[in-house]
């Protein structure tokens, strides 16, 4: 009864949805595995299956260590089964329509500490690349910029004096965000011999060798080679500087909203993954800042 409807199913598949022979090995793997567990179940027709059924099941992939995107597709080929069968048995409830996969646990991003980044720029660079690649990764950090927000950006999007750049983030948006001092003395040391480089009427603040534009590909590799070049090890790449930017703000803030800002995010639940803070800073704003925690040091 249960391979004789998926055989019914996967013609419907072949025939007239004509899906490609990869995606159509997906559905049959992942509905023959559902079918081997529910026979295990005593489970002998559709129509016995429930949702705290499948939730069961999706549990089960779960303790099999099957990671989170495999399970949505699981899923994803059981509610497509169910919709074709549930069209055939219009009197059948549909036992997925109030199921969800189980959520992905949230990777906390990489980071560099205050020492590291201190290590990484605390560098006085003569030569003509290195003098660049500084002034990227000292922006990287200063502003939290996205990687093709900064490889994007034009002189004409800089004011020194100002101390502020004018981007162009996700969606063609436009922010304003602040360029500390550091990142300005850098950039204005690489102007001062940007012009040998850079192709007459090129605009934009950052060139390569060549002269054009540089590339998100070429920034990539510059500051994975700049890192090896000041001993930080692992793969150091542009969005950990805007990882370290966003941590060491709210750190020394805590003021989400401002960090959601520059970090150009729409929703807030998107910087949130930035309130990661270790328990020794957490406890220390504690300290400083309630009424009744004012431990005396023989407490300590």
């Amino acid at each position: 009864m249960l391979k004789q409807a998926l055989e019914e199913y996967y013609q419907h598949l072949r025939v007239e949805r004509v899906l490609a022979k990869h995606t159509l090995d997906n559905y049959q793997r992942d509905l023959q595995k559902l079918v081997s567990w529910l026979d295990n179940q005593q489970c002998t027709s559709w129509e016995q299956v429930t949702p705290p059924l499948l939730r069961q099941y999706l549990s089960q992939l779960k303790h099999n260590n099957l990671d989170h995107r495999s399970i949505q597709r699981h899923l994803s080929s059981i509610r497509s089964f169910y919709g074709f069968y549930c069209f055939k048995h219009p009197k059948l409830q549909n036992p997925t329509v109030a199921l969800h996969a189980p959520k992905a646990a949230q990777k906390l991003p990489q980071l560099l500490d205050v020492d590291q980044i201190a290590q990484l720029l605390n560098t006085t660079p003569d030569d003509q690349l290195l003098i660049r690649d500084h002034a990227i990764l000292e922006l990287f950090y200063s502003s939290g910029l996205r990687l093709n927000e900064l490889s994007q950006l034009d002189i004409s999007g800089i004011d020194l004096d100002q101390q502020q750049a004018t981007v162009i983030g996700k969606g063609s948006k436009t922010r304003l965000v602040p360029i500390g001092s550091y990142a300005c003395n850098c950039i204005n040391k690489w102007l001062k011999t940007r012009g040998q480089l850079a192709k007459q009427n090129e605009p934009a603040l950052f060139v390569s060798k060549q002269g054009n534009r540089i590339s998100n590909r070429q920034i990539q590799n510059r500051v994975k080679h700049f890192a090896q070049l000041m001993g930080i090890t692992g793969n150091l790449h542009p969005h950990m500087l805007r990882h370290s930017f966003a941590t060491h703000l709210l750190e020394g803030s805590g003021d989400l909203r401002a960090v959601q800002e520059l970090l150009g995010h729409n929703d807030i639940s998107t910087t949130q993954v930035y309130t990661h803070l270790d328990f020794n800073h957490l406890a220390n704003v504690y300290d400083s800042s309630h009424p009744r925690a004012k431990r005396s040091k023989n407490n300590d």
